[in-house]
């Protein structure tokens, strides 16, 4: 596993990023030119091989050449042919090795640099898309390696080794080649410029159309009920419609490039066979070396006619690695301090002068308040106050901008995240369950529980009687975010997963106040188990939920306005608290 420290210095460019994604796997790489080397060789000695069964052919009929020496030029030819296919096979399956590996690779550093971002950043955006530009990132990174290494380098050794052989024969055929060399590289190179720019536009729009129907079939119940789906169906295929014309014009362009490329190839075999026509009437060349230079043109030819095409798929590559590594190599807001250390054991929570803020907007400033170890405490007032917030800076997931939160006398900010995060278990208004089985999703708080503990977890969150009833059991898969179960089963479910956690530390927000009558009963009784020998931070909009606790906080506008037990804060005349009990409308705050 990769730590923290070590996905900071992860590359954001492409090719850096393939580059670092391979180097475990470069002995792999090393193998693969070695037999491209060695197979790019045996190719180009074929040509050789032909020139010199032509000439010694030739020779023959003038009795200046032996059928000895023909022989062993003939048994030469199938050995060359056979041999460079045997390396180039050789060569594929090193590669293939190297470059699944290091797909694998950048997929796992991409989605553990993913992980240590904050709940903001994942708010911000879709999930289908993000999950969309891991796959697109790390297969670009593999996909420009595989251009490198079979449409650059492969093609680079072909080149040198085609200019070599023809030197050979004629150093003037030789510049001939290397100057229609240098002209349809420059030419090629200029031209991707364009597709790098619309591949890029289309993979932005490709992830984006991904990230918007994984969005909608995730709320298709919603999208269902409230007859939208002509509405969505509409706004998929306006979607679609932009993909198609990003995508036509990034054909267009590569279409484009390999017309003039084409253009060009034919007036460089025109001018090659010429010259080399030339010279061999005018005795520079023997028909051997005139025809190994024509061969040699035509299987650069081949190479060449989809040069474009591969300079075109190296930029779609490019760019589709980068709209990857742009969104989930951001940098991370919320970072283990340096040489930062576990949190050890419990003690008091201690708020001292904290001021924070979401951009310009103020929410605590100089704020100061103090849970008691083993203190059930309930947080309470209108919507905007600050209850969530302060749940939230707790368990770190932003950073205060003054003062500090400690925990037994630790700056939170100084001890790693998920140790803080381990000795906190949360139970939240909805609870997303992953779509795992039931148990799957109780042992969640300990993955190494044994199934007894887990049932054990299941019958303290009162939720082994209706996982009993299930036709599977425990062995039941809940569905995406649990949508199989009603609200209170995956409430029991949280339950369960918390008491399993046994963090000295509970937070609950707003745990039961999305519950019918009943469901709360069941459920109470199961937080009453959950909270014993626990700090427990309670947020209610259902007054009666807390009314137990040992102490009750009414938060308003980010400041405390009053600290106490319900039978004090309830009888305080004019108080805060006294005044939404008596406005509670069936148990609810009325705001």
């Amino acid at each position: 596993m990769h730590t923290h420290a070590a996905h900071t210095r992860v590359p954001r460019t492409p090719i850096r990023f393939a580059l670092y994604v391979s180097r475990p796997y470069w002995a792999w790489g090393v193998l693969t030119i070695f037999f491209m080397v060695i197979a790019v060789s045996v190719d180009t000695a074929t040509y050789y091989v032909y020139q010199q069964l032509i000439d010694t052919a030739h020779a023959l009929s003038s009795g200046l050449a032996t059928h000895r020496q023909f022989f062993w030029w003939v048994v030469a030819l199938p050995v060359t042919l056979i041999g460079h296919q045997l390396l180039y096979r050789a060569s594929g399956a090193s590669a293939l090795t190297w470059t699944s590996a290091m797909r694998s690779h950048a997929s796992t550093i991409l989605f553990e640099h993913l992980s240590l971002h904050s709940i903001p950043y994942f708010s911000n955006r879709m999930s289908g898309s993000t999950a969309n530009k891991i796959w697109n990132a790390s297969g670009g990174a593999r996909d420009l390696v595989d251009a490198v290494v079979w449409n650059f380098i492969n093609t680079a050794l072909a080149f040198v080794a085609s200019a070599g052989l023809l030197y050979t024969a004629s150093p003037v055929l030789t510049g001939l080649f290397a100057v229609w060399m240098v002209v349809l590289v420059i030419t090629n190179y200029q031209l991707s410029k364009y597709t790098s720019v619309y591949a890029k536009e289309r993979e932005e729009l490709r992830s984006r159309l991904s990230g918007y129907v994984v969005d909608i079939v995730s709320n298709m119940f919603s999208v269902i009920n409230f007859a939208n789906r002509k509405k969505e169906v509409a706004f998929v295929a306006e979607q679609s419609e932009l993909l198609r014309i990003a995508t036509w014009k990034n054909g267009f362009y590569s279409e484009l490039l390999l017309l003039l490329n084409n253009i060009l190839l034919g007036f460089f075999t025109l001018s090659m066979v010429a010259a080399g026509y030339y010279l061999w009437d005018q005795g520079h060349l023997t028909i051997g070396q005139f025809i190994m230079s024509i061969t040699v043109i035509n299987g650069i030819l081949g190479w060449f006619s989809y040069i474009g095409m591969n300079i075109n798929h190296f930029a779609e590559s490019y760019g589709t690695t980068k709209e990857g590594l742009d969104q989930i190599l951001e940098a991370h807001t919320v970072v283990d301090a340096p040489g930062a250390k576990a949190l050890v054991g419990g003690g008091d929570i201690v708020l001292s002068d904290v001021t924070f803020a979401y951009g310009n907007k103020n929410v605590f400033e100089h704020f100061n308040l103090t849970f008691k170890e083993g203190e059930r405490v309930g947080l309470v007032g209108p919507s905007g106050s600050g209850k969530t917030t302060l749940v939230s800076i707790l368990l770190r997931q932003y950073d205060i901008q003054g003062g500090a939160i400690t925990l037994g006398g630790q700056n939170i900010a100084e001890v790693t995240q998920d140790s803080l995060r381990e000795h906190i278990a949360v139970v939240p208004q909805d609870p997303a369950l992953f779509h795992r089985t039931i148990r799957e999703n109780i042992a969640y708080g300990k993955p190494d529980a044994t199934h007894e503990e887990v049932v054990e977890a299941a019958k303290k969150a009162e939720a082994h009687e209706f996982i009993s009833a299930l036709e599977k059991g425990y062995d039941t898969e809940v569905g995406e975010r649990g949508v199989k179960l009603s609200g209170g089963q995956r409430q029991r479910i949280a339950i369960a997963r918390a008491i399993l956690k046994a963090a000295p530390i509970l937070i609950l927000d707003e745990a039961t106040s999305s519950l019918d009558s009943e469901s709360e009963a069941e459920i109470q009784k199961a937080l009453h188990t959950l909270m014993q020998g626990k700090t427990v931070i309670a947020i209610a909009h259902r007054l009666s939920t807390i009314k137990e606790m040992d102490r009750i906080i009414v938060m308003e506008g980010g400041t405390i306005v009053e600290d106490g037990t319900h039978d004090v804060l309830v009888t305080k005349e004019g108080g805060c608290y006294a005044r939404l009990w008596a406005h509670q409308a069936g148990g609810f705050i009325e705001e």
